[in-house]
């Protein structure tokens, strides 16, 4: 019988492995269309990895990897001895928390009033305003917001005009209100492109449900909440994921060029630690190590996001 039983793994085994390449034999199209991107990532992905050795050496450019000196964690010790790298982990996962849940709330609910207006022109009017800022460039963008949000800008004239404010405040030169200003600078630039990405998830949702809530007296609210969000719960699991996997990448452009003195300790993310210290400072090895951390935490966040929909038996991203 334990022959019997060996020989039928066996074929199983051996049909399962016909069956994967017999397939990929009949989809050898889209193979051949999937190569030039895999071959990308493997270049521009994949290879570069092999600069992580720096992160445990005294990396010399001159010395070369196979020439710099073996130091083994020391540079990952002097990281978490630092307190401004400490301080760019705080700021980097404070400002990707504000980003993430003011960015989801934003685009889920200007996707539900778009999806439920009826006028065809005025929502597209609408999607083409909140979706052209993802166009511009971050450099435009900063100086849009410096100029908005100076002493002497629209805003404190608004807010003084209307008695809010006797003496106008300096928006930008506050510590307590920069991580605010950044999540709410991000909404207003890619609030439009997460509108699309579920305005799209509620097109695929079945008109019959509609009828149906109609037919059971539901109104406007009550088909929102249990046959519009429902609908999309889905998209907003693996866009989920998708965000928790980027927690440690809160940005750098932004926090770079709307940085000042004032403001330094709470603006300097991972990234800004990194290109300090590697650039500026020719630390490599250091720079390595602290991109190396950034890296292999995220890979633990989406690991750990993705197992924790799977077991909510929820759609998941792996």
């Amino acid at each position: 019988m334990s022959n019997i039983k060996n020989r039928s793994d066996a074929s199983n085994g051996g049909g399962h492995k016909r069956g994967f390449f017999a397939t990929l034999g009949k989809q050898w199209q889209l193979v051949l269309m999937s190569l030039p991107m895999l071959i990308y990532v493997l270049i521009f992905n994949y290879s570069p990895m092999w600069g992580w050795v720096t992160a445990f050496q005294d990396y010399k450019p001159k010395l070369g990897i196979s020439g710099s000196k073996f130091v083994g964690l020391d540079n990952f010790k002097w990281l978490f001895g630092r307190a401004d790298f400490i301080n760019s982990i705080r700021n980097t996962l404070a400002m990707s928390v504000i980003n993430l849940v003011f960015s989801t709330v934003a685009a889920i609910v200007l996707a539900v009033l778009l999806n439920e207006v009826l006028n065809i022109a005025f929502k597209r009017t609408v999607q083409t305003v909140t979706y052209l800022p993802h166009f511009l460039s971050m450099v435009i963008v900063v100086g849009m917001a410096q100029n908005i949000f100076a002493s002497n800008g629209p805003l404190n004239e608004l807010l003084m005009s209307s008695g809010l404010l006797k003496q106008p405040i300096f928006f930008l030169g506050e510590p307590k209100l920069f991580w605010w200003l950044v999540g709410f600078i991000n909404v207003w630039k890619e609030v439009g492109w997460g509108t699309i990405i579920y305005i799209s998830a509620m097109t695929a949702i079945d008109p019959c449900l509609y009828e149906a809530a109609s037919i059971d007296g539901a109104g406007r609210f009550a088909k929102i909440r249990y046959v519009t969000l429902p609908g999309i719960k889905s998209t907003f699991v693996i866009l989920l994921i998708m965000n928790i996997g980027h927690l440690m990448e809160a940005g750098f452009e932004l926090q770079y060029l709307l940085q000042s003195s004032l403001t330094m300790d709470v603006a300097q993310t991972i990234d800004i630690f990194v290109l300090k210290y590697g650039i500026s400072k020719q630390q490599y090895g250091v720079a390595t190590a602290a991109g190396m951390f950034k890296s292999v935490v995220a890979i633990i966040l989406l690991f750990a996001a993705n197992t924790i929909a799977k077991k909510l038996d929820e759609n998941t991203l792996i």
